[in-house]
């Protein structure tokens, strides 16, 4: 643990105190059943318990696989009670993406549901993993959590925890083709919350989380700080539109998070129109900017979106647009938080003037503490004063309204979901028709982005998009895997050999 001084605002004490001031209310409802913040409480404090007699100490890993599940939340808050590091995985990884990004997190228990048990299962013996927990249905060669919970004597109170203790590690795809681990801490966590509370706090009543608790966005936007405040949430296994139309009916859904992808879907949905949504007071939108169109549907029904702009690596917020100016800065992710500054910087990191395109930086107590294992890539994601470097080409206009122009990285954001090229063209390389391959984000009215491979042929060689697909797919999750796919004789390359891919845009008059 850090020598830093120790506070009790840590996810552990949070849920522990929530549980003490409020026993009685709401605190998570998923599938028909709900507990209250007193019976949540005491969950964590068994967990916490099956876990610290299973070995887990502070600075240990524990990992969770798994559609959402209060389980995920309770795993949580019971690392930040033992001070041991959460570290949640994307479910739509394949087997050796899994790998991975487990040996590289040093994850010695790891939680699993029934659906991605198997691929742990295949994965078990390369894993370096010391405990197996199943979370539902008992499995052979592993712990069944229940009678394990049943079993556990409580723990008495959570342990004190510094502020830049790692709360949890979140793995984002590499530029590079690894993932990287990014250390939130317990007050990155806490900030985040406070920017929040500071700004467009529209969780006042029943919160709905719908998007993957792996992602910062389903975790950190609305589903902590309404636990942390005593706010039910209604926990949804996984998006489906129907069934949040019906849940927002059913629950008095005060607000959500979800990526413009979602609220299209729930838009079309043959049920949107006849759904009441008086109960709303606004729906949070991060991963791209809401489509005008989308805004006055929603808008037609009395619904307003509140926007903003943020990563993994600060917790999420970067920048927030309050929702009665979704219609007057169209295009803008919003302006800096409270307690958190942004800034555009040129090539040599000064500073421009207003309406001048450079690089987004963000610097405040939401930015994490660095990446796991990788100093060289927490080096040059965070400068000598302490800012962090998004990678994002942006500017800020005369109000000081963030606008996102281009990504550094050539990231595509498809569905809500983070694409980087450089890790599905390493792959498509190793197809035997492919010569040369680019990989880029394409405009597509459903996701976004469509992920697009541009594909220069060996001699003689032909190739369909599903023979592509079905190879990569051996190695990457399906929302990496390309939805489109052109040839052309030869890639575009600047001077010093990089591949310039606005001119394939150009060339394939795309």
């Amino acid at each position: 643990m850090s020598n830093t001084q120790t506070a009790d605002i840590g996810l552990g004490q949070t849920i522990l105190r929530r549980a003490a001031i409020t026993p009685n209310a709401r605190a998570l409802t998923f599938e028909g059943q709900t507990w209250t913040c007193a019976e949540l409480g005491e969950r964590v404090r068994r967990l916490a318990s099956v876990l610290r007699d299973g070995g887990i100490k502070a600075g240990d890993r524990v990992g969770y696989i798994g559609l959402n599940h209060p389980v995920f939340l309770e795993t949580l808050y019971a690392c930040g009670c033992l001070g041991a590091i959460f570290v949640p995985l994307n479910f739509r990884l394949t087997g050796p993406e899994v790998r991975f990004i487990a040996n590289d997190a040093g994850i010695s228990t790891m939680l699993a549901d029934d659906m991605l048990r198997p691929l742990i299962d295949e994965e078990k013996e390369n894993l370096h993993c010391s405990r197996f927990i199943t979370i539902e249905t008992d499995a052979d060669n592993w712990e069944p959590l229940a009678p394990l919970m049943a079993a556990a004597d409580p723990i008495a109170a959570s342990e004190k925890v510094a502020v830049d203790d790692v709360a949890f590690i979140m793995y984002t795809s590499g530029t590079t083709g690894l993932p990287k681990g990014a250390m939130l801490t317990h007050g990155n966590i806490f900030w985040n919350s406070i920017n929040v509370c500071f700004g467009e706090d529209t969780m006042d009543s029943t919160t709905l989380t719908c998007a993957p608790l792996f992602h910062i966005g389903g975790l950190n936007v609305t589903t902590l700080l309404s636990l942390a405040k005593g706010i039910e949430v209604v926990l949804l296994r996984a998006f489906d539109a129907g069934q949040v139309l019906a849940l927002i009916e059913e629950h008095k859904i005060s607000t959500m998070f979800g990526a413009p992808t979602m609220f299209l879907m729930m838009a079309q949905h043959e049920n949107f129109a006849s759904t009441d949504l008086s109960s709303i007071s606004t729906l949070t939108c991060g991963g791209a900017p809401v489509p005008v169109p989308l805004i006055k549907t929603y808008g037609e029904r009395g619904v307003n979106f509140c926007q903003g702009y943020g990563l993994t690596e600060t917790a999420p917020f970067a920048s927030l647009l309050a929702s009665d100016l979704a219609m007057v800065k169209v295009g803008s992710a919003g302006k800096a938080p409270m307690f958190t500054q942004v800034r555009i910087v040129d090539g040599d990191n000064n500073p421009v003037a207003a309406g001048v395109h450079g690089e987004v930086c963000i610097k405040g107590p939401n930015v994490m503490k660095g990446y796991w294992n990788r100093e060289d890539a927490t080096a040059e994601a965070i400068d000598d004063q302490g800012w962090f470097h998004s990678g994002d080409i942006g500017y800020l206009d005369d109000e000081d309204f963030l606008f996102l122009c281009d990504r550094v990285k050539d990231m595509v954001i498809t569905g809500g979901e983070n694409v980087y090229p450089a890790e599905v063209e390493s792959v498509l390389y190793g197809h035997k028709s492919v010569l040369e391959v680019a990989v880029i984000g394409l405009p597509d009215d459903k996701w976004g982005e469509a992920v697009t491979a541009v594909v220069v042929l060996e001699e003689g060689a032909e190739l369909s998009l599903e023979e592509l697909r079905d190879f990569a797919g051996e190695s990457l999750a399906r929302y990496k895997l390309p939805s489109r796919l052109h040839f052309m004789d030869l890639l575009p390359r600047n001077p010093a050999g990089k591949v310039q891919k606005f001119k394939i845009n150009e060339q394939l008059g795309l």
